[in-house]
């Protein structure tokens, strides 16, 4: 259901990189946005009336907002950090592009969601290189699932651009590496792709650039003890702000995410230009003692904080008549004088009970249309200035609908 295999912008685009038709042709600025048909379609199964129709009766142009965030690309669809997910969600209007920071053993910046998914996010264990891993294949047995671990620091960046993307998708039941690396398929696209283009940092700056749409690097805590081959935490910190400063990026369009409140501090005093952007990614909810305070939300601006990313269980609560409301954490973090952007819209079965995003609302995903109505509570209630998502079209949708 909401499958099709392209759209006619994205799939030119993709289809010309994939053939090797565009070799040495940069993309130029994403002018023409199309959504796609999966918003349409959820909308279409609200229950929501007033919601159903509102999003149902909208005849906004499609364009670009900076409200729809793309996360890692377009990984409901494509392989992640990639160059042809990148791509995907400029053209499905996402007005900001993330690329997660690491590094590989020979201290380049590459984009990753984590430094050690090689194994899942790669053809790694596919090619010699596998013998590098830090944790060879190990197939499934009764007692534990298949795993492995494989991390950009364990190999050198030519080695890691030789690499083919792939979604992440694994079956933890298999006993051989193709079983293991079994696509399951995606909700989106018929076909996904088996082999897309890794990057460096610097190679995504100048694609995203060329895109035309605003960035947000998240610099990934290190999985491997820092300093690294002499790279201190705060070096690694500042040398990914230096790669947009070479490609003579307004500081302006950049907005550098961390969950390490120390990289937080150290941008905000050493890199000023990028202070206004710098965002918090809260780790907090995670600690099952944490009780937010508008205290604890006065501290964090005080300290130079102005934007702060929790996930999207820390926003929202369920009254006692069942409905969305906005959490304490949300009314004490927006009294303090804070923005909000979340994460991560589409991302896992919204329907499935143990989809720890929805976890904090039981009962109330039944259908995985509801996920509008959750983004809707999130943009009235809450108040936020924009949310990640793994298939930007859908909230470019929304956003187009509600002029975000």
């Amino acid at each position: 259901m909401f499958k099709h295999r392209c759209w006619s912008s994205v799939c030119v685009g993709l289809l010309a990189l994939l053939s090797g038709a565009c070799v040495g042709i940069q993309p130029a600025p994403v002018k023409s946005i199309d959504i796609g048909e999966r918003g349409p379609q959820l909308a279409a199964a609200l229950a929501n009336d007033a919601l159903r129709e509102q999003l149902l009766a909208c005849t906004a142009t499609p364009r670009r907002s900076n409200f729809s965030i793309s996360h890692r690309g377009a990984p409901l669809g494509y392989p992640e950090h990639t160059r042809e997910g990148y791509i995907a969600a400029a053209h499905m209007g996402a007005g900001v592009i993330e690329c997660d920071v690491t590094f590989t053993r020979d201290g380049a910046l590459v984009c990753r969601h984590s430094q050690c998914d090689l194994h899942r996010t790669s053809n790694i264990l596919q090619t010699p290189l596998a013998s590098k891993c830090s944790e060879p294949f190990a197939p499934a047995t009764p007692a534990q699932p298949a795993s492995a671990k494989c991390c950009t620091s364990d190999i050198n960046l030519d080695e890691y651009l030789s690499l083919c993307g792939r979604r992440d998708v694994v079956d933890t039941s298999a006993t051989t590496v193709a079983a293991y690396l079994t696509d399951s398929g995606s909700p989106v696209v018929d076909e996904p792709l088996s082999c897309g283009t890794l990057l460096t940092h610097a190679e995504s700056i100048r694609l995203i650039n060329q895109l035309g749409t605003m960035f947000t690097p998240e610099l990934k805590s290190s999985q491997v003890p820092m300093p690294f081959n002499g790279m201190t935490q705060k070096e690694y910190a500042s040398r990914m702000l230096a790669e947009y400063e070479a490609a003579g990026i307004d500081p302006k369009r950049v907005l550098p995410q961390s969950f390490v409140y120390g990289d937080i501090l150290h941008w905000i005093a050493e890199h000023p230009a990028y202070a206004n952007n710098v965002v918090f990614l809260d780790p907090r909810g995670r600690q099952p003692d944490f009780e937010p305070s508008l205290a604890g939300m006065q501290a964090l601006y005080a300290a130079g904080v102005r934007i702060l990313a929790p996930p999207m269980p820390m926003l929202l609560t369920l009254d006692a008549q069942g409905a969305l409301q906005a959490s304490a954490y949300a009314r004490f973090a927006r009294e303090a004088g804070l923005e909000l952007i979340t994460w991560t819209f589409e991302a896992g079965d919204a329907t499935d009970p143990d989809n720890w995003l929805y976890m904090n609302l039981p009962g109330f995903m039944d259908h995985e249309s509801r996920m509008l109505e959750v983004l809707h509570a999130l943009h009235t209630q809450v108040g936020i200035k924009g949310i990640f998502s793994d298939w930007p079209g859908t909230v470019t949708y929304y956003a187009n609908c509600f002029d975000l």
